[in-house]
């Protein structure tokens, strides 16, 4: 029995998220169809992250058991030309037998982008926030330090759900400036639902002047969710990387 590991890039306008659903279109619903035609047996799909509906990936992992011996080569070939144009398999690869695409992985990255311009551009509009007013990057990053580190982050979960331990360890959280374009960076070992677009609410805040960075630790401090700003849309968010 072989454990195959496959990296997986899937624009996610179309799909209402990473998981099955009854009744809607999802990215793990299409791939896993697609594996189960190539292969001709029912397969276990488990990925390292459940993104939400409107949300993009680069560097989705997956994996699965399988007793057939095709190569790595002609899976990719054969996954890619059953699958709509907007998924795509970047690699496969055998891995460990006790591989597992979410308990193994060791860190997360998300980007989240933000058009900070006047006038949106219709070839951004499915991949970015857009925001026509001044945002102040210097305040952003002020706030942004209070990220780093292991802390509790219930004040930017989704609203009413619940986690039996919602502490998270943040290694990295950075903003950047590229032209028009604003780019989020956050690497953890591990996130709650919503908690990127949730920050990045609450981060354009301060950027707005109606929050200091104090303001937005004590918001991180409080734990309730009703401090925080709002959730930012999905399309600006992308899954880059898991780190194994």
């Amino acid at each position: 029995m072989r454990n195959v590991s496959l990296v997986v890039a899937y624009e996610g306008t179309n799909y209402h998220g990473w998981q099955c659903q009854p009744g809607v279109v999802t990215v793990q619903e299409t791939l896993q169809g697609a594996i189960q035609k190539v292969l001709d047996h029912e397969i276990k799909l488990y990925a390292g992250a459940r993104t939400d509906g409107g949300v993009h990936a680069m560097g989705q992992v997956v994996n699965f058991t399988t007793e057939k011996g095709l190569g790595a080569h002609n899976l990719v070939k054969g996954l890619n030309s059953l699958l709509p144009r907007d998924i795509r398999v970047m690699s496969a690869a055998d891995v460990a037998e006790t591989f597992h695409a979410r308990y193994s992985a060791r860190s997360k990255i998300y980007v989240y982008c933000i058009l900070n311009q006047p006038s949106n551009s219709p070839f951004l509009t499915r991949y970015a926030l857009h925001w026509p007013h001044n945002l102040d990057l210097d305040m952003m990053k002020a706030a942004t330090e209070a990220l780093v580190g292991e802390h509790d982050f219930s004040a930017f979960k989704k609203k009413d759900e619940f986690y039996q331990n919602p502490v998270r360890n943040v290694f990295r959280a950075r903003l950047a400036r590229r032209r028009t374009m604003i780019l989020f960076i956050v690497e953890a070992n591990g996130f709650l639902r919503y908690m990127v677009r949730t920050i990045v609410g609450t981060l354009m805040l301060a950027g707005q002047g109606k929050l200091t960075p104090a303001e937005f630790t004590s918001i991180l401090d409080s734990r309730e969710r009703e401090r925080a700003g709002p959730t930012a849309p999905p399309q600006g968010l992308f899954l880059k990387e898991i780190k194994y």
